[in-house]
């Protein structure tokens, strides 16, 4: 495995120099998992973009890099740490300096000047990806092929001037640094495979389950999912509106959900705190609609271009009263996918909001994914029970009970024009016929039934998963793309001998309280790694009546930064060793 960074100011070129690395070598059989370091602003400010490459899947971020490509002498200055041999590639231009007690290979090429000497400073980004490609020991030619693809409406002169300058930074390297020691991949797996983010991954799957509308409004790092689905749902018939703000947003998916459209919206933090209210209309007036958070720094503005998870609370409880809801919470680019199209099913059948649980290291970093993960065809669309106008017209001139009270509690609907079945949908408490009612007893059975339908939840999806061994000295329990980071942290645990499980949460609310304690009940210790400050999940946890203080601790991080599976093995020796101690 090897880990690619590239540094500079933003607006430079560095995400399509990463982007362009990620595609080619993705194509040529290898997985990638690429992430990036960015500010908040559209130009100016530091930057980077890292590629870790392997012969297997990669699922999570490493603080270690083998090639840094520097475009200006900050990046030396910030991450030349992360070098342990690796090699060094900077631009002359700036007359890098290698900074003391750094170990690593320093490599200089006149990468400003070779861009414009190609008509462009802006081709530096090509040059570093053909001076990259010698340092990896590849062939040129998928990259050249790639640029012929890339540029070929731009005409011939575009293709030609960006493919020499990708020879000329490879020739350099070749040339000038003969005998370096060069980094050799394994060898490339093949498979018909796709780069995706998760925010990809998750608007591909909701239009897989039938969405046809997206109101939402802009904000990082939700907005991707907008773009997608601007650019994907005109091709099934369906439409993306930008709304004036989030409360419209939300107020138009309500709207959409009464009248039977699968409607969602996308939004982060200061975004879902605008949702409260609606989200507490359509869970009193049983309205299907979805709703995703990309979870980002906070509180307030926060750091909205880094990662945590510390929305859970306000997912789960957030607004007034006992507003119904259920919140699922994807760990990969394949539960992102499933999770898109299941929540829309989940809410038909459920007639509640549905809350997707993402953050921003899963939203936004790409991925190798297999093709076949992303089956569309195989999606079911169950929407619920829904009474046509032959039943209503069957029971003569009875007045349509939208709100009935039912065995499992989910009441059979009808859609806006059926004929006999109109009926008041209000948030304001109701009778079983929709009318207003502050009864108290029919207050309490009307709340009950709301509530109690949602544990159906656990019967229609998976709602806890687990790797490895079934009593283990030690479990590692996470949520959302920390699961990456606590798979490769298991891995190399298991290789020091030690007996180590995974699990992460599919569903957090309702919480799958039996699921969970028959799973954990002959594990040693359990470990919740989680990215916020005041570890929610294991609040969430103590809350549900299933923490044993005894057996379970935290590990939590919450510098923007997302875990390193370093960190989760490092967090995870003293539980161990204290173990074994006791055995």
């Amino acid at each position: 495995m090897v880990a690619w960074k590239i540094g500079g100011e933003q607006g430079e070129g560095i995400d399509s120099t990463g982007d362009v690395l990620s595609t080619v070598l993705s194509r040529m059989g290898y997985f990638v998992y690429g992430y990036k370091l960015f500010s908040s602003r559209i130009k100016g400010g530091h930057t980077t973009y890292k590629v870790r490459i392997a012969s297997r899947p990669v699922e999570a971020a490493t603080e270690v890099s083998d090639i840094l490509v520097a475009l200006n002498q900050e990046t030396i200055n910030q991450h030349a740490f992360e070098l342990n041999g690796g090699l060094l590639l900077a631009d002359s231009a700036f007359h890098p300096v290698m900074p003391d007690r750094v170990s690593a290979t320093l490599v200089t090429l006149p990468l400003t000047q070779i861009a414009k000497t190609h008509g462009s400073v802006v081709m530096r980004n090509m040059v570093s990806v053909g001076a990259s490609v010698a340092l990896l020991n590849l062939s040129p030619d998928p990259f050249l092929d790639y640029v012929e693809a890339k540029f070929s409406r731009k005409g011939a002169s575009i293709v030609t001037a960006n493919q020499e300058a990708v020879m000329d930074g490879y020739n350099r390297v070749r040339d000038e640094y003969a005998g370096i020691s060069q980094l050799t991949l394994g060898r490339p797996v093949t498979g018909d495979r796709l780069v995706l983010t998760g925010n990809d991954a998750l608007a591909l799957g909701a239009i897989a389950g039938g969405c046809r509308l997206m109101c939402g409004y802009p904000i990082t790092p939700a907005t991707d999912i907008m773009e997608a689905l601007s650019k994907w749902l005109p091709l099934v018939g369906g439409t993306v509106v930008q709304m004036e703000d989030e409360l419209a947003s939300m107020s138009a998916c309500i709207g959409a959900g009464y009248a039977g459209v699968r409607a969602m919206t996308a939004t982060s933090g200061p975004g879902f705190s605008l949702m409260q209210e609606g989200l507490g209309l359509a869970g009193m007036a049983e309205i299907p609609v979805v709703v995703v958070d990309t979870q980002r720094s906070g509180p307030s503005t926060g750091m909205p271009t880094k990662q945590e998870q510390s929305d859970l609370m306000a997912m789960i409880n957030g607004g007034h009263g006992d507003g119904p809801r259920v919140v699922l919470a994807p760990s990969s680019l394949e539960e992102s996918f499933e999770d898109g199209w299941q929540a829309f099913n989940v809410a038909d059948q459920l007639q509640t909001p549905v809350v997707i649980a993402t953050d921003l290291s899963l939203a936004l970093w790409s991925q190798s994914i297999d093709r076949d993960k992303l089956d569309g065809p195989r999606v079911a669309i169950e929407r619920g029970p829904l009474v046509s106008a032959d039943e209503l017209g069957q029971r003569g001139q009875e007045v349509f009970h939208r709100y009935a009270i039912t065995n499992d509690g989910i009441s059979p609907r009808t859609l806006p024009g059926t004929i006999n079945g109109q009926y008041l949908a209000t948030g304001v408490e109701h009778q079983p016929s929709g009318k207003v009612s502050e009864d108290p007893t029919n207050r309490a059975r009307m709340m009950e039934k709301r509530l109690a339908k949602l544990a159906l939840i656990h019967s229609l999806r998976q709602s806890i998963k687990w790797e490895g061994p079934q009593n283990p000295d030690l479990v590692l329990l996470a949520i959302g793309s920390t699961v990456g980071a606590i798979r490769e942290a298991q891995s190399v645990l298991l290789g020091e001998g030690h007996s180590v499980a995974i699990s992460w949460l599919r569903t957090l609310s309702p919480f799958p309280i039996e699921e969970f304690t028959k799973r954990v009940a002959g594990a040693g210790h359990v470990l919740v790694v989680e990215q916020n400050a005041t570890a929610q999940l294991a609040q969430l946890m103590r809350a549900q009546g299933v923490w044993d203080a005894h057996r379970f601790d935290s590990l939590l991080k919450y510098d923007g930064v997302q875990f390193f599976p370093s960190e989760i093995v490092d967090g995870a020796h003293p539980f161990l060793a204290t173990y074994a101690e006791v055995q």
